[in-house]
């Protein structure tokens, strides 16, 4: 890791929105595909009913708005159908110039101890798996606990924010829909931007990787 540096976290406001959407989409430009759409993510969840605007936080360095964390209501389905809410959490980014600085670290440690004081029990996450282990996130599998689709897969990854919160808890993480974003809506925001070149890129491979590996 490079050297750490001093920033401020804060909620983010509307004054934000532009510049975070930037952000975004700077940071993960062709990174799990040539492209990327989660700038467009971030445009719509704001303004769904699964939003949770007490965690939506900006990391500012220097007067430059560096990173950011939102989160959505999410829940777990049983095969009985009982519902459990949990958290989950995304876009996370951090402008590429000044990752490796603890910058996501601090935003993902600031709002899971914020989420915590504020009750919330469980966070499930898709993000791989050797980054976020050191945030105390496992595999799903573990608890029985299954993407929408019904298949283990190795990114679907859990935090209990409580002890044993999720002791008899397993079934379908249903991620809040507003993740699922429309591709022709997302291509229409991206052409409001300077263009970019799309390439293929080695995260792209570790991305399919964990992809390959989803079971039942």
């Amino acid at each position: 890791m490079n050297e750490i540096i001093n920033i401020t976290l804060r909620r983010e406001t509307p004054a934000d929105y532009s510049s975070v959407e930037n952000l975004t989409r700077e940071a993960f430009w062709n990174v799990h595909v040539p492209g990327c759409d989660e700038h467009y993510l971030a445009h719509v969840l704001r303004g769904s009913d699964f939003f949770i605007a007490e965690l939506d936080f900006v990391a500012e360095y220097d007067g430059i708005l560096v990173g950011n964390i939102m989160y959505a209501n999410s829940h777990i389905a049983s095969a009985e159908g009982v519902i459990y809410p949990v958290l989950t959490f995304g876009p996370v980014s951090v402008l590429p110039q000044h990752q490796s600085k603890g910058i996501g670290s601090a935003l993902i440690l600031h709002t899971l101890a914020l989420a915590r004081e504020l009750g919330h029990k469980i966070v499930v996450i898709y993000g791989d798996p050797e980054y976020y282990q050191r945030f105390g996130f496992i595999a799903g599998e573990q608890f029985g606990i299954r993407s929408r689709d019904g298949f283990f897969a190795p990114a679907l990854q859990v935090l209990e924010l409580v002890p044993r919160a999720l002791n008899e808890i397993n079934g379908r993480f249903c991620e809040a829909e507003v993740y699922s974003t429309d591709a022709q809506a997302a291509e229409e925001f991206e052409a409001s931007f300077p263009p970019k070149p799309k390439a293929v890129t080695a995260s792209q491979k570790r991305f399919l990787e964990l992809l390959s590996q989803c079971h039942e």
